[in-house]
């Protein structure tokens, strides 16, 4: 063994990795009145888990009154396993979660949407035509259940890992005339890079369009994303912006991360998100990094 690979042993506490750029961190302690948490790439490791330090560290946050929500791009039933593990929804800290980046808020002790919003039938019927002139599949999301006109392996992929029912669509058009919190549209980056700026344009103001994950572009409500959901829950409870902290890493957290007084890309994120936020961790999703934030600037 080298002398090196035993000092890499002897010393098993996560390193700051330089390719993920220099951290951003607060001159002192702050006091978030609420804390959101992206899921993927934020909350979450590699292999899709939070760990008992993590949990932890957001119980004592609760503990000492801060609003703990989580605010993904996941349909609501997929959110609900984290929850679960998160153990805060019993108390008023816990009750809110924000779900489909943002096009639904939820009160966990109601089990109900609090707030809701949709994109129009017609808008989706035109998505879904430009997609299929790539090639491109396109799914949308009831409460629990992906629906699809066609299988693909990314829909599928998606049920897997999300838990939530796949069912196909005969007449998917007639379908989509219904209107739906979001419809994601799966692909090569490439493409969807292309896509993304022709279908912004031509949906300007009728829904916002963005790549949340270099292989998922998203077609959502109008005036509607993670930041603009916590400003109606912020608002809810008597929440000044300022005071809210938001962790998160891709294009479909920027609205919270440029809205949130206290926001916090993780190491791992996006060039573009580190500049957008406040703080910029110091270890990545996989290395605790939200709970190694948590303990050193906002734990009492």
């Amino acid at each position: 063994m080298k002398e090196n690979d035993f000092n890499a042993e002897k010393d098993s506490s996560p390193k700051i990795d330089d390719a993920a750029a220099s951290p951003k961190l607060p001159a002192a302690k702050v006091a978030p009145k609420l804390m959101a948490l992206d899921l993927d790439d934020s909350l979450l490791s590699n292999s899709l888990a939070i760990s008992d330090r993590t949990v932890a560290s957001l119980k004592a946050a609760a503990a000492q009154g801060i609003y703990i929500v989580i605010c993904s791009g996941r349909a609501p039933s997929a959110l609900l396993p984290f929850v679960r593990r998160l153990d805060v929804a019993g108390k008023e800290q816990g009750r809110y979660a924000v779900a489909s980046n943002g096009s639904a808020i939820m009160d966990l002790w109601e089990r109900r949407e609090i707030y809701s919003a949709k994109v129009s039938g017609d808008v989706l019927v035109r998505a879904k035509a430009a997609a299929a002139d790539l090639g491109l599949p396109c799914q949308v999301y009831g409460s629990s259940t992906i629906y699809a006109g066609v299988d693909n392996q990314y829909t599928r992929m998606d049920s897997e890992l999300t838990g939530m029912d796949l069912e196909l669509v005969d007449d998917f058009d007639e379908f989509l005339k219904k209107g739906y919190a979001k419809m994601i549209i799966p692909g090569d980056p490439k493409i969807l890079a292309g896509l993304q700026k022709s279908l912004a344009e031509e949906l300007k103001g009728q829904a916002v369009v963005l790549i949340s994950k270099p292989y998922f572009l998203e077609v959502l409500p109008p005036n509607c994303g993670k930041g603009e959901a916590l400003e109606i829950l912020c608002g809810r409870l008597g929440i000044n912006m300022k005071d809210a902290m938001a962790f998160g890493d891709s294009m479909n957290d920027e609205s919270m991360l440029v809205k949130c007084g206290l926001s916090v890309c993780m190491s791992n994120g996006m060039d573009q998100m580190k500049k957008a936020a406040a703080f910029v961790t110091r270890f990545t999703n996989d290395q605790d990094g939200i709970a190694d934030f948590v303990e050193q600037f906002v734990l009492n």
